[in-house]
């Protein structure tokens, strides 16, 4: 099977349908590109417990996998209530409710512009 690449937008996009399809709640795409140098976007979002956010976790990762994306690091597990992809350009971060409102990414990058939020 030939490997099409995404370009960062596509693959932060992609990774937004996958959390969607896995019933992540308040998914968010932010473009970072003019607030820091170390990736161009975040896609933030919310698992309903551990069970969902690995779920969530393992369908970005084998999703874009299949799409010719590379995680290059991943940390956290699911049972802290945040897990952490690296896809170098894009970074996905899955949270619990908890801890989503604890680290509060969205106000942190409040610079960055929104390009998707789904509630």
């Amino acid at each position: 099977m030939e490997e099409v690449l995404l370009d960062p937008a596509q693959l932060a996009k992609a990774a937004v349908d996958i959390a969607s399809d896995k019933k992540a709640s308040d998914i968010i795409l932010l473009d970072i590109r003019d607030v820091t140098a170390f990736a161009d976007y975040f896609v933030i979002c919310s698992g309903n417990n551990p069970r969902q956010i690995q779920a969530i976790a393992d369908a970005i990762d084998e999703e874009l996998r299949k799409q010719g994306a590379k995680v290059l690091h991943r940390e956290g597990v699911a049972e802290t209530g945040w897990v952490l992809l690296d896809f170098g350009d894009v970074i996905v971060h899955i949270f619990g409710a908890k801890e989503r409102e604890y680290y509060r990414l969205e106000r942190l990058w409040n610079e960055a512009k929104t390009v998707v939020y789904l509630q």
